[in-house]
């Protein structure tokens, strides 16, 4: 099983990014997937997840409005698209993939299969 997240960059603040986290090995159909992020000194975050019933989403608060997570399945793709960036947006940006349960969807310890990161970096 492999997660590979790519889309990552260089940007202004207030620009956008969209990235993006392609599965080899592993069908996302019936996993949730989620974005999570990592700035330097800090612990990892959660971001952003989509479930694979009915397609919900779950955003954190501070990218709620900005951030939107979608997915193609026939691809096997999940995206992140990132819109009006800020400098503390800045992190390494990982996919990651499980059969996570609701109460646990911003918990990084639910999923299972994790993507190697992205840089993501905001200039201000």
């Amino acid at each position: 099983v492999q997660l590979q997240a790519s889309g990552g960059g260089l940007v202004q603040a207030g620009g956008s990014l969209r990235l993006s986290c392609a599965a080899s090995g592993l069908s996302f159909r019936g996993h949730t997937t989620g974005w999570f992020r990592q700035a330097p000194g800090k612990e990892r975050e959660f971001v952003a997840a989509i479930r694979w019933s009915g397609g919900t989403t779950f955003y954190a608060d501070s990218v709620k409005g900005r951030f939107a997570i979608s997915r193609d399945n026939a691809e096997n793709t999940v995206y992140l698209q990132m819109n009006s960036l800020k400098p503390e947006d800045s992190a390494v940006y990982y996919c990651a993939a499980g059969g996570v349960i609701l109460s646990a969807i911003r918990n990084a310890d639910g999923y299972r299969y994790w993507g190697q990161g992205t840089q993501v970096t905001v200039s201000s």
